[in-house]
Order: C-alpha cells, then sequence, then structure tokens
C-alpha cells in the first residue's frame, strides 16, 4: 500500500506562491497534482513519470512546475502567479508500474490508485 502526504497548502493573495509537497511511502510510475473546488469535478493538473517527463493542464501551464526529490521520496508542485479561481483542495496521486499510460491517461484520476487526503490552498483577490 502506498501513502501520500501532501502539505503545503494555505492562504495568500493572488499573485503570489506557494509551494505544495507530497511525501510518498514509495515512488511509483506515474505521480501526479489533482485539484478539487467545491461543487466541481476533480481536475488533474500535472504529472511527471520515472523518467521525469512533466506535462502540464493547460489550466496551470507557465505557472506551475511539477517536480519530484528521490533521494527525499517527495513530490512537489510550485504554484506561481496563483489566482483566486485556484482555490480547492490539492490532492497528490501515484499509479504504479505496469500500465503505460497516455499523455491524456495521466490527467484522469481513475488512473491513479494512490491518493493522499490533500491539501487546501485558498487564493484571495
Amino acid at each position: 500500500q502506498v501513502q501520500l502526504v501532501e502539505s503545503g497548502g494555505g492562504s495568500v493573495r493572488a499573485g503570489g506562491s506557494l509551494r505544495l509537497s507530497c511525501e510518498a511511502s514509495t515512488y511509483q510510475r506515474y505521480m501526479g497534482w489533482f485539484r478539487q473546488a467545491p461543487g466541481k469535478e476533480r481536475e488533474g493538473l500535472a504529472s511527471i513519470d520515472r523518467e521525469f517527463d512533466a506535462t502540464y493542464a493547460n489550466s496551470v501551464q507557465g505557472r506551475f512546475t511539477i517536480s519530484k526529490d528521490y533521494a527525499k521520496n517527495t513530490l512537489y508542485l510550485q504554484m506561481n502567479s496563483l489566482k483566486p479561481e485556484d482555490t480547492a483542495m490539492y490532492l497528490c496521486a501515484a499509479a504504479p508500474f505496469g500500465k503505460i499510460l497516455s499523455t491524456r491517461e495521466r490527467f484522469l484520476d481513475r488512473s491513479y490508485p494512490y491518493w493522499g487526503q490533500g491539501t487546501q490552498v485558498t487564493v484571495s483577490s
């Protein structure tokens, strides 16, 4: 069983930055960041594979950066130029070695069997 623990959320003014962390008990083939706002569907934001290939949703491209530190078993999401519409619960997810995911599948929550509890991000105007 893979355990994921997010941290780093908080409240920030529009235009500010936050860095989220996700400590993993073990790395999987794909690691990703999702978010879910009240009343909205879960949205895939960024995904990184074991070769450090990263891909981003259009909504965060150029503002968010996903990275990982193998030595610390930690996944990161650097978020810059935050907007009020970025307000949501941010969740870390992992997909195991085995199935190769297409770019589209890397943004689908059903592709990831392991999830953290989430960390709240609130951006005020």
